[in-house]
């Protein structure tokens, strides 16, 4: 699950990566690029759901297998690609299918590992994503420079495919049972803590997106770098994306072991939530170092976010619906990555820089305050239920 993350960030970061090059010869806007973010972003929101309740049921071979092949002929199409629509239209059928991703990877650290456990195992599956986002530039950049951007997304395909057959060897058949865990009832709509899970990870999420999808472009627009030169650094941000994950992975564990409460969680997110702030003042300095600083400490944050709320989502749902969970959390988040790229693009395209960075810095603060209204609200009406 590891590497079925890994390749399905190598195949969205593929466009990011490439995108000053592509945006040249294609003649798209930023506003244009940012609306084809969005395309992937509404499909992978209507995915994430979908596969994940298709896991819970078919369990995860049949589930990954089939998203993935599907992904992979998407990923591949973007070599044909020429313009507005049939980018849109390449991106729209890869986010469908990369929907499976977190799914499948939630889903088998539920039914693999014990809560103690858990949360190092979201991380480690979780991880192929943003080590994905690490490798990219390091392997795609050369292939690039060497064979075209059309010849990367033909690349991207292959990867896909070896990791089909691959799989079709090393994933079990049938469905595995979960592990003992909490066994409440499955999420439901009029839950606020479903919207809390939502909007914690959706908000607390998006400067992942924003620093994945915009860096190339800030970095060529704004600093003047070359491809060339965006590719040997690119890999920095997500650097602390993947250090996050499994640093604050194993402080969510050590949690857990000792009866982690919510109070005591609040505060481990709204300590988070501080440490997006700094991404704010990236623009102000104009710093090619100082950028890729806090860049990599915006993504480590927001790492530490996303896996943090996963803990609360399974501790609070039955680890049969862990597919279901991850699913609706991704869908959250790229719901509202397809709302705010078109908007980031316009900034870009207008020289707004800063006021892109500020909109996104201030998305954690927000989710966290919005995550403890809704849950807040939820221990209240239970503690009103026990007095009565």
């Amino acid at each position: 699950m590891l590497a079925v993350s890994l390749i399905s960030y190598i195949d969205r970061n593929t466009l990011a990566l490439l995108a000053p090059t592509i945006l040249k010869e294609t003649g798209l806007s930023g506003q244009a690029y940012g609306w084809i973010i969005s395309t992937f972003s509404v499909a992978y929101m209507i995915g994430n759901p979908v596969w994940g309740r298709l896991l819970d049921r078919a369990g995860v071979r049949r589930g990954m297998l089939g998203a993935v092949s599907l992904w992979s002929l998407a990923s591949a199409a973007h070599a044909l690609a020429g313009g507005f629509w049939s980018f849109a239209a390449a991106r729209g059928v890869l986010g469908f299918g990369e929907g499976a991703t977190f799914p499948g990877g939630l889903r088998t650290a539920v039914q693999t590992l014990p809560a103690e456990n858990r949360s190092r195992g979201i991380a480690v599956s979780y991880s192929g994503g943003s080590l994905g986002a690490v490798i990219t530039p390091i392997v795609v950049t050369p292939i690039a420079l060497w064979f075209g951007w059309r010849g990367a997304f033909w690349f991207t395909g292959l990867l896909g495919a070896a990791w089909v057959v691959l799989a079709r060897f090393v994933l079990p058949a049938g469905q595995a049972a979960p592990v003992a865990g909490p066994q409440a009832s499955p999420p439901r709509l009029a839950d606020a803590r479903l919207w809390s899970f939502m909007a914690m990870y959706a908000l607390g999420g998006l400067p992942l997106a924003f620093v994945l999808y915009g860096a190339a472009l800030y970095l060529g627009q704004a600093l003047g770098k070359s491809q060339a030169e965006i590719g040997k650094v690119l890999w920095i941000p997500p650097l602390g994306w993947e250090v996050g994950y499994f640093f604050w992975g194993w402080v969510t564990d050590r949690f857990a072991a000792h009866g982690a409460s919510i109070p005591l969680m609040r505060r481990l997110l709204a300590l988070l939530a501080v440490l997006s702030l700094p991404l704010a003042a990236a623009d102000l300095a104009r710093s090619f170092p100082l950028t890729m600083a806090l860049m990599f400490l915006s993504m480590f944050a927001s790492g530490g976010i996303v896996i943090a709320s996963m803990a609360y989502a399974t501790g609070v749902y039955s680890s049969r619906d862990g597919g279901l969970i991850a699913g609706v959390g991704a869908g959250a988040w790229s719901a509202l990555v397809a709302v705010m790229m078109p908007w980031f693009g316009a900034m870009f395209d207008g020289r707004r820089y800063g006021w892109a960075f500020v909109a996104a810095a201030l998305c954690p603060p927000v989710g966290w305050v919005v995550w403890q209204l809704l849950s807040g609200r939820v221990e209240r009406a239970a503690a009103d239920r026990m007095v009565a």
